[in-house]
């Protein structure tokens, strides 16, 4: 186990980064007499789903200055996970540009 001292975009140089975890789900509110949902009875609450699916996710590293992205994939954060660990998900050819197709050569 290796303690997270810091990593170095492959691409810039930077050290600094964010992980982001984006999701997408569909929130379903069945219709009853009331208001839409079995859980909303005087107003319409979104928060107060009936079901919710989730559709797609995806997990990158971003780099704050150049912006490259890197996929990666965490099920869970544990004390096992250091530097080694997050500079092999940084690689240069895992690199992907936002607004862009192709990955960083």
């Amino acid at each position: 186990m290796d303690t997270i001292k810091q990593i170095i975009c492959p691409l810039c140089n930077n050290t600094s980064f964010v992980v982001r975890y984006e999701a997408t789900y569909v929130y379903s509110y069945y219709i009853d007499s009331d208001a839409p949902g079995i859980k909303n009875s005087h107003e319409f609450l979104p928060f107060m789903f009936d079901n919710r699916e989730q559709k797609d996710s995806r997990q990158y590293i971003e780099c704050i200055s150049c912006k490259a992205i890197y996929p990666c994939y965490f099920n869970e954060w544990n004390s096992g996970i250091g530097q080694v660990d997050l500079q092999k998900a940084i690689s240069p050819s895992n690199a992907v540009h936002p607004g862009l197709n192709t990955q960083a050569h």
